[in-house]
């Protein structure tokens, strides 16, 4: 036995490489925080942990200028806040609890990606390994969440949606679908294509005198009903919470805000000039044309997509709704990858990107590519002090976006040509 199969093989090895991958970066970045002026800490984190730091004194989390978050999420990295050496841990050891909690997340998403990939995709543990170790020894992954962002949290609730789907468990996944959506809006788009898997009745019913009451009724399934109210209940049940302690401005930073965010800095988005243009003229001077990035976005990731794949499969299908918010999205940073590439395990090994390896590497250098040329640009502007927003920005960002576009395409295309599943009751 080869020491490659060995350690696939053995999932102890794999999340051991994991959690000691993790722990190297974390040490290296209190290293970097306490020598370099670049710090290793991302800005977004000392944002959270300050706004935990109000939570405890009494205040609001909002009383933190640029916090845009649940306040769950401040609650959660409550420990950060202690001072003293509780329980004999440094005060600097607790400030990076946060950072732990995520890595971890990313540990117990990669836990959920091996199970989904032995027990429903029917993969021998060395080959599900080796797909899982997309996430959990992605550098990129791992880099993230160490950093303190806590994209981490919300791969777990995303991945633990489909899981709880594919195990029948609907319930527990409107349960965990409403707390996703509170956490961060997007995951609402999942709702779409688990509706679409879970049946098509309706399709059966003729739409008559009698038959619209049967229609809407093989429509509103008994499972479909119960994703639907548990979801809105846990949503609903937490935003009142929520408003109950911390009032409207809990909807304006955490909802509102995203709904109309404006951010040219550090956007990989084809909008991203656009907004910048936008940003020194004044408030309602006339119509801004990414007021309707919305619409192709949604169109693809809510509508058409789900419909027309989520039957051939539905983990695809959230690759391939995430990867197409992602990039029409109107803002667009290195962390949002990350909400699809934590798919990639279930799409990859049947597709054409792997089938066709020459495929597969040109889409990977065409996209490292893209991000690269807009690094550049964007070193230039941020840390050169030069305007590079028209045209460098400007034609790195509609590469990069006309990139996306293709390998959209081609997930789009390996989900259609999947074998249609055999008729019948999908929930075990």
């Amino acid at each position: 036995m080869s020491l490659t199969t060995a350690f696939f093989s053995r999932p102890s090895l794999l999340f051991g490489a994991a959690i000691l991958l993790r722990l190297a970066l974390l040490f290296y970045g209190r290293w970097q925080d306490a020598n370099s002026p670049m710090k290793y800490t991302d800005i977004d984190y000392l944002v959270f942990t300050d706004a935990s730091r109000f939570i405890s004194q009494g205040q609001s989390p909002y009383d933190r200028a640029t916090y845009r978050y649940t306040p769950l999420l401040a609650w959660l990295l409550y420990p950060t806040t202690l001072t003293h050496s509780a329980l004999a841990i440094p005060a600097s050891v607790w400030f990076d609890f946060g950072k732990v909690l995520f890595a971890a997340g990313d540990i117990v998403t990669g836990w959920l990606i091996l199970r989904l990939l032995v027990e429903k995709q029917g993969m021998g543990v060395e080959r599900a390994g080796k797909f899982t170790s997309l996430w959990l020894l992605n550098p990129m992954v791992a880099n993230i969440s160490t950093r303190g962002s806590s994209e981490g949290l919300l791969a777990v609730i995303v991945v633990a949606i489909l899981w709880a789907v594919l195990l029948g468990r609907l319930r527990l996944a409107g349960v965990l679908l409403g707390l996703g959506v509170h956490f961060k809006i997007y995951p609402f788009i999942y709702a779409a294509s688990v509706w679409w898997w879970l049946g098509d009745g309706a399709k059966r019913v003729r739409i008559g005198k009698k038959g619209l009451v049967e229609w809407v009724g093989a429509v509103l399934t008994k499972e479909r009903r119960a994703l639907a109210l548990d979801s809105l209940v846990t949503f609903m049940v937490l935003n009142s919470v929520m408003f109950y302690f911390y009032g409207v401005p809990f909807f304006e930073h955490s909802y509102r805000y995203h709904l109309t965010r404006i951010d040219h800095r550090h956007n990989f988005s084809v909008y991203n000039t656009v907004l910048y243009l936008n940003s020194a003229k004044a408030a309602n001077s006339g119509f801004q044309i990414e007021s309707l990035a919305f619409i192709p976005q949604m169109f693809l990731s809510v509508l058409v997509l789900p419909y027309f794949l989520a039957k051939k499969d539905l983990a695809s299908t959230m690759l391939a709704q995430t990867f197409a918010f992602v990039t029409f999205n109107k803002v667009c940073t290195s962390q949002y990858f990350l909400w699809y590439m934590v798919f990639l395990p279930f799409y990859l090994p049947s597709s054409s990107l792997l089938r066709k390896p020459r495929l597969g590497v040109f889409a990977l250098v065409l996209w490292s590519l893209g991000q690269a040329i807009w690094l550049q640009q964007g070193y230039q502007l941020e840390f050169l002090g030069r305007s590079t927003f028209v045209p460098g920005l400007w034609l790195a960002s509609i590469f990069f976006f006309a990139v996306n576009c293709w390998i959209l395409g081609i997930i789009v295309s390996d989900v259609a040509s999947l074998p249609s599943p055999p008729a019948g009751k999908k929930i075990e």
